[in-house]
């Protein structure tokens, strides 16, 4: 029996409009092999997604069989769940108005 080879990349999720599928980022961080500076790479995966990630989350995702035109991989596991704030229904802190004084000098 043969070991699994799938690979195993973690990402952050950006979209999650479409039904059971999310748009993964990853990042990879290398040094150039000339410069020696650290240079940074970003993809964008397409997942298919059983788990109900929102967006924000920290995910692990495996290589998978053609799920579609560009589906090639599907939500493993949530790694580190974000809890989004909803800023529109935060209270609006108003300025209290200062009333004009007379100086009477």
């Amino acid at each position: 029996m043969t070991a699994n080879t799938r690979r195993l990349i973690e990402g952050v999720v950006t979209s999650n409009k479409m039904q059971k599928t999310v748009v993964v980022r990853t990042t990879q961080a290398f040094r150039h092999p000339l410069y020696g500076k650290v240079v940074e790479s970003q993809h964008k995966l397409i997942a298919h997604d059983e788990l109900g990630c929102k967006v924000g989350d920290q995910v692990r995702v495996v290589e998978s069989r053609p799920l579609s035109k560009t589906k090639r991989w599907v939500v493993q596991e949530i790694l580190k769940s974000k809890v989004q704030e909803d800023v529109t229904s935060a209270p609006v802190v108003e300025k209290e108005e200062k009333a004009a004084t007379g100086d009477g000098s």
